[in-house]
């Protein structure tokens, strides 16, 4: 009687089976447990900067792709995105991935307090290195989160390269077994923006009958390799800081005719610094200097620009050094600071210091900076945060800046003296509340040209500014425009981006599963057929003679 059953079954196997199968296979497919919404994620980047000057491009060109991410270890071709810690990539690495790979995504420290000198250092040589030339392939820069760092580990373990493996069915067995990323960011092509850089100038008017005029200056603007990220603490939110309280301690002094100095004084901040070679500067001295009425400037004796000063003891930096006697010498003895000289050399693309500006024009200027040279790569780093201990380096060199400008303008000898001293302590003293307020402020703001220039005068960080300059003096704001047809820079956006990262399993892979599903139901469909013929051999067996239909 079983083997009656057994028929039944057989015919079950002989018929339809094979066809359900057909249909159940890809619904168990289907209905497995794989989660579609954890294969993906989106994350917001920031493109690198992208300028040109004096029609020199400089930065990335490219902005959109839709590559296969790799490690740094892993990559090979243009068909790749090449995904990677910033502090783990090299110079080297960094030369070969711009010519030969079709993307780069670097992810920022987690804390950059954390990191140890070397590695700052390391940081910024990479990012002075990558803003030295075009790049034709798009770099992208991320803010560190968990996600990407189980995605940067994924990629380092996942892929084994060729020459790492050691035979030919390993290599294809790793490369089966990996897991893979697709990175896709897509944006406009960069074009052009429109951009208004503007001057905000005022002035305290000295004695009646003093036509000498002192220039303070400062550029507010940030600069680094990515514009999003660039909060300029050092350079140059410190230098504008320290402007803003010299306009309120001599405001004071300016107040009452009693106590006013001799000459006027002209306080300046302005929007383009060294990175767009000072543009709104030039552009405001031909305005104020080539035009009928050039009083403001009338006389100067000279131009104090300050720029990056929270980073240690101050220097003077000149193009040409001052003469025994002059006004220049007598800020430098006041000071106490040593001077670093420096030509001025119009072929070279940019300008050192911002003084030299003025210097171009005969005025007698100079830079007091904190820093030793304008090639030290922390004036264009996205590292450049504020901290508790450059906040008092800030507010020191504040009050020593205030000092020396007030012993000469008042011809103070004896600043040693009681009298003085109490004069010092008194009018002099710094207002350390309203310098950590605005230096947080500004260090807390990206202040790149493509936001400042592109945002209203009367708005965002200048228009903050403005107003606080208005608290102590008449101001004026000037805006100035780019000539459109030749134009002395361009800036281009977009500055940042929506990156999705998908996950994915290498091509390979699809075709290895497509020939174990065909070779699965080959085997199946004829382990069906034959089962018919293996059950009349097993009943002949069992039976001893041949099952009759």
């Amino acid at each position: 009687m079983w083997l009656d059953q057994a028929d039944g079954f057989a015919e079950i196997f002989r018929g339809y089976l094979p066809y359900y199968l057909l249909v159940v296979f890809p619904i168990f497919i289907i209905m497995s447990p794989a989660n579609p919404v954890a294969a993906s994620h989106e994350f917001s980047v920031y493109r690198m900067q992208q300028y040109d000057l004096h029609t020199v491009p400089h930065g990335c060109r490219s902005a959109s792709f839709n590559l296969e991410g790799r490690s740094l270890s892993s990559w090979s071709m243009s068909r790749h995105c090449v995904v990677a810690r910033i502090q783990d990539i090299t110079i080297d690495h960094f030369v070969e991935i711009r010519n030969k790979a079709g993307a780069l995504l670097l992810v920022l420290p987690k804390n950059d307090t954390l990191l140890s000198d070397e590695q700052k250092e390391h940081i910024k040589l990479l990012e002075m290195a990558m803003m030295q030339q075009e790049i034709s392939i798009p770099v992208y820069f991320a803010e560190w989160n968990p996600d990407f760092e189980d995605i940067i580990k994924d990629l380092q373990h996942s892929f084994i390269t060729d020459d790492k493996s050691g035979t030919a069915l390993e290599a294809m067995f790793n490369t089966v077994s990996s897991n893979g990323y697709q990175i896709v960011v897509s944006t406009p092509t960069p074009a052009r923006m429109d951009s208004k850089p503007v001057t905000i100038h005022g002035k305290l008017i000295g004695r009646s009958g003093a036509v000498q005029t002192i220039v303070i200056a400062a550029h507010y603007d940030s600069s680094s390799i990515v514009p999003e990220l660039s909060f300029g603490a050092d350079s140059n939110a410190s230098g504008a800081v320290a402007l803003l309280e010299l306009a309120r301690i001599f405001s004071r002094l300016y107040s009452t005719a009693a106590v006013r100095g001799g000459p006027t004084l002209v306080f300046m901040l302005t929007s383009t610094g060294h990175s767009l070679n000072y543009f709104a500067t030039k552009k405001w001295l031909e305005e104020h200097l080539d035009s009928t009425d050039a009083s403001l400037l009338q006389d100067i004796s000279f131009v104090m620009c300050l720029d990056s000063i929270s980073s240690g003891p101050l220097t003077m930096h000149v193009s040409k050094p001052p003469k025994d006697g002059s006004p220049a010498q007598s800020i430098k003895s006041r000071l106490g600071v040593p001077i670093v000289h420096k030509k001025i050399n119009l072929a070279d693309e940019f300008l050192a210091w911002h003084h030299e500006r003025f210097s171009i024009r005969r005025m007698t200027a100079f830079t007091i900076s904190s820093l030793q040279s304008h090639k030290d790569p922390s004036r264009n780093t996205l590292l450049d945060t504020s901290s508790e201990n450059s906040f008092r380096n800030i507010a020191n060199n504040i009050a020593a800046t205030a000092r020396a400008l007030a012993s000469h303008i008042y011809n103070l000898t004896d600043e040693k003296n009681e009298e003085d001293s109490a004069l010092y302590d008194d009018a002099l003293s710094v207002d350390e509340a309203s310098i950590k307020h605005w230096y947080k402020f500004l260090s807390s703001q990206p202040r790149p040209p493509q936001i400042i220039t592109s945002a209203t005068p009367n708005g965002g960080v200048t228009g903050a500014l403005e107003r606080a300059l208005s608290r102590y003096m008449e101001v004026t704001v000037t805006p100035h425009a780019v000539d459109k047809r030749e134009p002395e820079y361009a800036l281009y956006p977009p500055t940042r981006a929506v990156l999705y990262v998908y996950s994915v399993k290498p091509a390979v892979f699809d075709l290895i599963l497509t020939l174990a599903i065909i070779a699965y139901l080959t085997l199946v469909y004829f382990a069906i057929q034959l089962f018919p013929r293996f059950y009349e051999e097993y009943a002949k067996f069992v039976t001893g003679k041949a099952k009759v239909n």
